[in-house]
């Protein structure tokens, strides 16, 4: 299904008038197993829309966190072929919920753009988010992605001028990834009132869903970004958690998917509290 597996969770939200709760991981992390336990715990503790870190040693716009995290995972060997073989085994148990991969460009130039598109593909992925690939060098990937029916999901920032906004959504497939502040993951808080305006411009921009990242950690703050945007995206704050139990020598499953419970609760009834 691909792309229209996010098309048809968008839609089935929307009719439900409430927002999507996306949540991150990094694929590996902190070994192999018990992050494959993660991922297939997610849809049942409530997230609507997965992304899944591919671990790169250069993560410039990802936090201490979300390094942290990377470097984990590739400590334990993780390499993109085997996070589409993460994502293989996660597809032949979850038909339903949308699976992103979110990293950085130069592991799918290593793996080959064409091989990559077809085998992710072929593995359920059905978006991709490439942090540091600017429209203007998207074409190959792009073209890639379309001919295997997989999601290219662009970025829009608070930066992000009108001019440039209509390039970011040339080509934008599934949904806007709107980056509500300016700075690397797991940083300044997420404001709800100060990214509404950016909000209503990308959507009207793209005529797509808009999911905020950046910034986001409480229930609180989801649910308040929940009533403005389609989608509203956690990752430091389980990942943080991932890590904390890491370095205690503890499982983080059950701690994690508690946490994605509480978030995708508030996400969930955030409008009707409203």
């Amino acid at each position: 299904m691909s792309v229209e597996r996010i098309r048809a969770r968008f839609a089935g939200l929307a009719a439900e008038n409430r927002a999507a709760f996306v949540a991150y991981v990094m694929a590996g992390d902190p070994n192999l197993e018990t992050s494959e336990a993660i991922l297939r715990g997610l849809p049942a503790a409530g997230a609507d829309i997965i992304e899944l870190g591919l671990p790169f040693s250069d993560p410039v716009a990802d936090g201490p966190s979300i390094q942290k995290a990377g470097l984990r995972a590739l400590e334990q060997g993780v390499t993109t072929r085997r996070v589409l073989d993460i994502a293989r085994a996660f597809r032949t148990e979850e038909e339903a919920t949308p699976l992103i991969l979110m990293g950085y460009l130069n592991p799918l130039l290593s793996y080959g753009l064409d091989a990559f598109a077809a085998d992710a593909a072929s593995a359920g992925v059905d978006g991709v988010i490439m942090v540091d690939c600017p429209p203007e060098e998207a074409g190959p990937l792009a073209e890639a992605l379309d001919a295997n029916g997989v999601a290219l999901i662009r970025l829009a920032t608070p930066t992000t001028h009108e001019a440039r906004l209509k390039i970011v959504a040339g080509r934008t497939s599934g949904f806007v990834y709107y980056v509500s502040v300016a700075g690397v993951t797991g940083g300044k808080q997420a404001m709800a009132n100060d990214i509404a305006p950016a909000v209503a411009r990308v959507r009207a921009a793209s005529g797509l869903p808009v999911a905020v990242g950046f910034g986001i950690r409480t229930p609180e703050q989801a649910a308040a970004v929940a009533c403005i945007a389609d989608g509203a995206v956690v990752g430091t704050a389980l990942v943080d958690v991932i890590g904390e139990a890491a370095e205690a020598g503890r499982d983080p499953t059950a701690a994690v998917l508690a946490k994605v419970s509480a978030l995708a609760g508030a996400v969930r009834i955030a409008r009707r509290a409203a």
